[in-house]
């Protein structure tokens, strides 16, 4: 069942599952293209989550009450549609699994570290939200046995390119930041830059598979650690 929400002043949250799905993700892409073409100059901002896509809105052009009867008929149409999820882009992402929580977390899930890495390595992930930081790709799922709740105390500095895992989910920090995930490892792709277009290489819907690398592999591609 379909909810919508009000979230504050000016915004409106539609609410399209309980839980994600594989295809999910790709819907509810199509979706957001959908009400950027109807409704965009009624919106400032278009949030998609894992079963979510948050709309904020111009409260001098309308409100949460018109937007949503406007909304009506469009939610209508998507539903009605036939399911047509594409595969989505598949980024191969090469990390080298030196993280400096990777000692900890082979202890915490009972596994080896060359465990750890097979199982986070072998599984494809999809892109079900972009957010927290610009270029911030929430990946799942992650596999059950590598499954930690975040960290207790979270760091106050996170480098940028780190691989880290929380929950069910995994992501790379674009930017340096302050982060509560477990660090697994560094990329040296950059993964958000307003030169490019678009500035995130990974888009709603996407798959990504990591590559583990080593060190010299790691440094040649001009990752810094």
């Amino acid at each position: 069942m379909i909810r919508l929400e009000p979230a504050g002043a000016e915004a409106l949250l539609l609410v399209l599952a309980d839980r994600p799905d594989a295809q999910l993700p790709q819907r509810l892409a199509q979706l957001a293209e959908a009400v950027r073409a109807e409704l965009g100059e009624l919106l400032t901002d278009l949030v998609p989550g894992w079963t979510s896509l948050l709309l904020h809105y111009d409260l001098c052009r309308t409100d949460h009450l018109d937007l949503a009867a406007r909304l009506t008929p469009l939610l209508e149409r998507w539903l009605a549609e036939p399911l047509s999820v594409q595969p989505g882009h598949l980024h191969e992402i090469p990390i080298w699994y030196a993280g400096a929580d990777l000692p900890e977390i082979a202890t915490a899930c009972d596994l080896s570290v060359a465990q750890v890495i097979e199982l986070h390595s072998s599984t494809e992930y999809r892109v079900g939200a972009i957010g927290f930081a610009p270029g911030f790709a929430y990946l799942g799922e992650l596999h059950e046995r590598l499954a930690l709740p975040r960290r207790a105390t979270p760091r106050t500095h996170v480098p940028a390119g780190s691989l880290a895992i929380a929950e069910r989910q995994t992501a790379v920090y674009p930017q340096a930041s302050p982060g509560g995930w477990h660090l697994l490892g560094l990329c040296p792709q950059s993964f958000f830059d307003v030169r490019r277009t678009p500035p995130c290489p990974l888009l709603l819907g996407d798959r990504v598979r990591f590559l583990p690398i080593g060190e010299s592999a790691f440094r040649a591609a001009g990752g810094r650690s």
